[in-house]
C-alpha cells in the first residue's frame, strides 16, 4: 500500500503573524514528519528563500507559498498561492499594495479598543509584529492576552475583533481576480484557503468557487487545521464538483495558539488529485 505524502502547505512565520522564524518552522515541520512543505505568510513573500534553504538543508522538498487577503461578498477570503516564482515583480508589487492598508486599519482598531477601555493597543500590537506593514488582528489579540484583558486569543476575537464588536475594522483587500492572476502569472497555482471558515450561504459559496474557477484558480484546501473532520468530505465533494486539485495544510501559527501541529493532519480523502501532483515541476527538491 502506498503511504500518503505528508505535505503541509499552509503555515505562518514571524514574517507575517506567526511566532517562529522560517528556520524554526522548517525544523518543526521536519520533526513532524513533513516531506513537502510550504511557508504561506499573509500577503508577504519575504521569507521564501530562507524557508526553501532551511527545508532543503533538512531533506524536505519545498514549494513557494503565500496567503493573499481578498475581499469577496463583503467578506475577507484567503487565497493561497503555491509554486510561484518568489522573485516575480508583479506578485511582489501586488502584495505590497495589499499590505498598504494595514497601517491605517491598525490605528483605527487601536482607537476603537481605547474607547472600550484598552489603551496603548497599537504600540502593544506592534511589539508582536515582526513586520510593521503586516500588523494584524492576531498581533492585537496577543497584546490583549498579555494585558490580561482576555484569557486567550480566541476570546479576544470573540469579544473584540469580529464584526459588530469594538475593535472590528473592515478592510478592502485585493480582488479575487487580481490575486489569482498574480499567482498564476508568476507560474504558481491559486488555492482557496479553508473555505468552511467563511460561513457563506450555499449560494455565496457556489459563487466563490465559480468565480475562482473563471479567473483560473485550480485548487482548494480540503484537509486543514481550520476545518473539522466532518468538513473534509464536504470540501472533497466540492473539489470533485469543480474539478479542483486538493490541498492540505495545518495553518500553523504558534506552538501556543494552533490547534494542529505541522505534519499532524490526516491524509487527503481518496479520489482527489493532490495539488503537489500538478506542481511537481515547481517543487524545489532537497
Amino acid at each position: 500500500m502506498t503511504i500518503p505524502l505528508n505535505a503541509d502547505l499552509h503555515c505562518h512565520s514571524v514574517v507575517s503573524d506567526g511566532t517562529l522564524t522560517p528556520e524554526e518552522l522548517a525544523a518543526r515541520a521536519h520533526a513532524g514528519g513533513v516531506a513537502l512543505w510550504a511557508l504561506t505568510d499573509h500577503d508577504e513573500i519575504g521569507g521564501q528563500h530562507r524557508a526553501a534553504a532551511a527545508a532543503n538543508a533538512l531533506g524536505m522538498d519545498y514549494l513557494t507559498g503565500v496567503e493573499i487577503s481578498v475581499t469577496f461578498a463583503d467578506t475577507t477570503v484567503h487565497i493561497v498561492g503555491l509554486g510561484f516564482d518568489a522573485d516575480d515583480a508583479q506578485l511582489a508589487q501586488g502584495l505590497a499594495d495589499t499590505r498598504g492598508g494595514r497601517g491605517g486599519r491598525a490605528q483605527e482598531i487601536a482607537h476603537q479598543l481605547a474607547g472600550a477601555g484598552i489603551p496603548g493597543a497599537y504600540e502593544g500590537a506592534l511589539r508582536y509584529a515582526g513586520n510593521p506593514e503586516l500588523i494584524s488582528r492576531t498581533h492585537f489579540a496577543r497584546f490583549l492576552v498579555e494585558t490580561g484583558a482576555c484569557h486567550d486569543t480566541a476570546e479576544v476575537f470573540r469579544r473584540y475583533l469580529t464584526e459588530g464588536k469594538p475593535g472590528f475594522v473592515p478592510h478592502r483587500w485585493a480582488t479575487l481576480g487580481n490575486a489569482v492572476r498574480w499567482i498564476t502569472e508568476a507560474g504558481g497555482m491559486a488555492v482557496i484557503a479553508h473555505p468552511a471558515r467563511y460561513k457563506f450561504s450555499a449560494n455565496e459559496e457556489y459563487a466563490l468557487f465559480t468565480e475562482f474557477k473563471q479567473h483560473g484558480g485550480l485548487g482548494v484546501e480540503v484537509v486543514t487545521g481550520s476545518h473539522t473532520p466532518a468538513e473534509y468530505p464536504v470540501y472533497a465533494a466540492m473539489a470533485r464538483e469543480f474539478g479542483l486539485a486538493a490541498s492540505r495544510g495545518s495553518d500553523f501559527h504558534s506552538p501556543d495558539e494552533s490547534h494542529v501541529d505541522l505534519g499532524a493532519l490526516p491524509p487527503l480523502p481518496s479520489g482527489l488529485t493532490p495539488v503537489w501532483e500538478q506542481l511537481a515541476g515547481r517543487i524545489q527538491r532537497a
